[in-house]
C-alpha cells in the first residue's frame, strides 16, 4: 500500500517538474519590460481570452519564442505585432486597429448607445401623445370620484 502511494504521489507531481518556465536572458530591465508587455498584448489564437504570457498552450510558447528572437535582432514593437499578425491573423491583437474591415467593432457600442437613445425618446413621445390624446374624466366620473373620496375620507 506504501508503493502505491508514493507512485501516486510521484505521478501527481510529475507535471510540476515536467513545466519549465520560459526563461529568456535580456541585457536590461528595460527589454524585459518592453518583453512582457508585448506578450501581454498578444492574445493566444487558440485559448479562448488569454494572453500569450499566461497561455501554457505550445503555440503560445512559440509566439513568445517569436517575440524574443525578433526583439533580439532588433525588430520594433510594431514590427513584433504586424508579424504576429499577419501570421496568425487579427485575433492575436486585444485592441485591433480602426481599419475597413474593423470599422463596425469599433462603431458598434456607439451605436448600440444611439439605438437605445431613439428607443427611450420613442418611448417618451409615445406616452406624451398618449397622455395628451386621452380624454379627461367625463362629469359623472368626477362625481362618482369625489363620493368614493369623501366616503373613504369621513371613515377615518
Amino acid at each position: 500500500m506504501r508503493r502505491v502511494w508514493l507512485m501516486l504521489a510521484v505521478l501527481a507531481a510529475t507535471p510540476l517538474w515536467a513545466s519549465t518556465s520560459d526563461v529568456y536572458p535580456f541585457d536590461s530591465a528595460a527589454e524585459q519590460e518592453r518583453f512582457n508587455n508585448l506578450i501581454t498584448e498578444l492574445r493566444c489564437p487558440k485559448c479562448q481570452n488569454q494572453n500569450i504570457a499566461d497561455s501554457n498552450s505550445p503555440i503560445s510558447k512559440d509566439m513568445r519564442d517569436e517575440v524574443y528572437r525578433m526583439m533580439q535582432d532588433g525588430a520594433t514593437n510594431e514590427e513584433v505585432t504586424n508579424a504576429l499578425v499577419s501570421r496568425f491573423g487579427e485575433f492575436v491583437r486585444y485592441k485591433p486597429r480602426l481599419e475597413q474591415r474593423t470599422w463596425l467593432l469599433w462603431a458598434t457600442p456607439v451605436l448600440a448607445v444611439l439605438a437605445g437613445l431613439l428607443v427611450v425618446a420613442g418611448i417618451v413621445l409615445r406616452s406624451r401623445r398618449a397622455a395628451a390624446g386621452s380624454p379627461g374624466l367625463s362629469a359623472e366620473e368626477k362625481a362618482r370620484a369625489e363620493r368614493i373620496l369623501g366616503k373613504d375620507s369621513g371613515s377615518h
